[in-house]
This record gives C-alpha cells, sequence and structure tokens, in this order.
C-alpha cells in the first residue's frame, strides 16, 4: 500500500466519501453524514487527508484530521478530529485502517495537537473496536451528533 497525502476535494477522496456516505445511510437509515466538512479543513498545518492506494494505483482507504479548539460542540483547545476514517469492503481485515490511523496521529502531534477525538456511532461496531484497541477511551459528547443517542465520542492523548 502507498499512503499519499491529498485534498479532501480531490476526485479520490471525493469517490471513497461517497462510498462511506453511502454506507452511513445504509447502517443508519438515513442521508449519512451531515457534519460540514471543507476542503479547507484538512489543510496543513490545520490537518491533513491521507488516501491510501492498492499495487494497482486504486483508492481504498481514506481518513483525515483537521484541528479543532474550545467551541460551542464541545471540543477542547488542542482537539484534532477524525473524520472520514473508512475502507473499502474489499480490502478490510488488511490492518489499513489501524496504518492510517498512526499516520494520522503522528501528524496530528507533529502539527502540535494533544487530544485526537473522533466521534462514531452505535451501528460501526468495527469502528469502535478499533478505536478502543488503539487506545481510544469513551468522552464527553461533542460534534454534529453529540445529542443524538446513536452517537459515541472517544479521545486519545498523543
Amino acid at each position: 500500500m502507498i499512503i499519499r497525502r491529498a485534498r479532501f476535494d480531490h476526485p479520490d477522496a471525493v469517490k471513497l466519501n461517497d462510498e462511506v456516505q453511502a454506507e452511513y445511510a445504509e447502517r443508519y437509515g438515513d442521508e449519512g453524514d451531515a457534519t460540514v466538512l471543507a476542503a479547507t479543513d484538512f489543510d496543513p498545518p490545520n490537518g491533513v487527508y491521507l488516501i491510501a492506494y492498492d499495487e494497482f494505483d486504486r483508492p481504498v482507504a481514506t481518513g483525515g484530521w483537521r484541528s479543532r479548539d474550545r467551541n460551542e460542540e464541545g471540543n477542547e483547545d488542542g482537539d484534532a478530529e477524525l473524520k472520514r476514517l473508512f475502507v473499502v469492503a474489499e480490502m478490510r481485515g488488511r490492518g489499513l485502517a489501524r496504518r492510517i490511523l498512526a499516520a494520522l496521529e503522528e501528524d496530528a502531534r507533529a502539527a502540535g495537537r494533544v487530544r485526537m477525538v473522533l466521534e462514531t456511532g452505535t451501528k460501526q461496531p468495527e469502528a469502535v473496536a478499533l478505536y478502543t484497541s488503539s487506545g481510544y477511551e469513551p468522552c464527553a459528547k461533542f460534534g454534529y451528533y453529540r445529542h443524538h443517542a446513536d452517537s459515541l465520542c472517544f479521545a486519545k492523548r498523543l
């Protein structure tokens, strides 16, 4: 696998984002994640967006982080928010999500962020298992879905 930095509006990022949104919609019976994201949210030094490519140069996994500081949605100063960590179905179980997660944590740490936070949901048990096995612990709810019953929030000190 080759992991490359990309903009969130890169065609491969858009393709994978459409796939993850379709999966969210299927799992939750809605339109997908309504969190507002802009391509500039992931521009260094305030974030990064990564895409993993297979040996045929097909985009197969993705993820990013964006800077978040204390706000009305429950973030704290120094937060790096994990967004759109996703692996296409046929490539799951190969450690790609774990590799991207580690790369994102390292990048956020190097950018001076002190805590990685993420929001997932009760209908994503694979994600919860990945995060808890990677040292993430439940935290106070934050973000767009902080008032939703299916929302689960986790954090890890960087």
